[in-house]
């Protein structure tokens, strides 16, 4: 079976970076044909190199980045330095990439490489703010029925959320952007706070990950230390969440995600809950679904695959 042809649009971030280096370790199921970037976990110029960064570390220089949308459609750029350093892959030690940044705009790239791909070819992965996306859709809203799905990490439902009692990060950031793409027709699956706090990594499993001698794989080990030291105070044992990767992880193995069609709806009037993921989980509405949930994730056979593939890169 041919492979899976997907943009990764992005905010590096080492949650980030591990989503990037699964799917790259998967080439058989999945060819990234275009990384976009955007401002979110830090700002559009680190997010840009860092995006650089992990490619050239996976030893996939070919992937071509694109730079997007340095700020929100509407509100003002919000980062989160605190949780992913001053970098946003601090932990790591990559050098500064020698590999260009294309010179296109990322909302230009994805509207040409969607309306030249056969429709339905194309799935666009979401790992930050949607902003690029929203944009491209409101540039060409021809590219919507063009989309195969667009398979996002972002909101929160039964778990709240993480930037604010009520919204989680990526949505928050640019909750207009997630309210155009929720509402386009496009098929869009979530994976919510509520799935990527049950992917949670260990040190035992970080050692193994280094134990594997891969150099991508040890810089994903060190980067993650890093990223553990964030959320101590929520989370009870030294394991903590890695969410953009199980988003490489529903398009590898749908299969070990508990899941559900829901109605969902971004907030994005009110002060206290603007960026809100509401998900109808019990279809009380009665309004239309355009949302794959994504609850739950088996976390043995998902933290198997991904040793096993980022384990696999150079």
């Amino acid at each position: 079976m041919a492979s899976r042809k997907i943009i990764i649009d992005t905010d590096p971030g080492q949650d980030d970076a591990f989503a990037i280096l699964f799917a790259l370790g998967s080439p058989k199921e999945l060819d990234v044909v275009g990384i976009t970037t955007v401002g979110g976990n830090v700002p559009l110029a680190l997010t840009a190199k860092n995006a650089l960064k992990v490619v050239e570390l996976a030893g996939r220089p070919d992937v071509p980045v694109y730079a997007g949308c340095p700020a929100p459609m509407v509100r003002k750029l919000i980062t989160a330095e605190y949780v992913h350093g001053e970098t946003g892959l601090d932990g790591a030690d990559l050098p500064e990439p020698v590999t260009p940044l294309q010179t296109e705009h990322a909302v230009n790239y994805l509207t040409r490489a969607i309306m030249d791909a056969p429709e339905g070819d194309l799935t666009v992965c979401t790992l930050g703010p949607m902003t690029n996306l929203a944009m491209a859709m409101t540039m060409e809203p021809r590219i919507v029925p063009r989309i195969r799905e667009v398979v996002l990490m972002g909101g929160g439902f039964f778990e709240g959320g993480n930037a604010t009692p009520a919204a989680e990060f990526n949505i928050f950031v640019d909750p207009h952007a997630a309210h155009k793409v929720f509402h386009s027709g496009v098929p869009v699956t979530m994976a919510p706070i509520d799935c990527t706090y049950s992917a949670q990594m260990t040190p035992e499993w970080l050692d193994q990950l280094r134990a594997t001698g891969s150099r991508a794989a040890i810089e994903a080990a060190n980067m993650a230390d890093f990223f553990r030291q964030y959320g101590s105070h929520k989370f009870p044992t030294a394991a903590r969440p890695i969410h953009d990767a199980c988003v490489t992880g529903y398009l590898l193995a749908p299969k070990i995600y508990e899941q559900r069609q829901c109605n969902v709806t971004v907030d994005i009037v009110s002060p206290e809950t603007i960026g809100m993921t509401v998900v109808d989980w019990w279809h009380v509405t009665g309004r239309p679904k355009n949302c794959n949930v994504l609850r739950r994730i088996e976390p043995a056979p998902f933290f198997e695959l991904m040793l096993e593939r980022i384990g696999s890169l150079p």
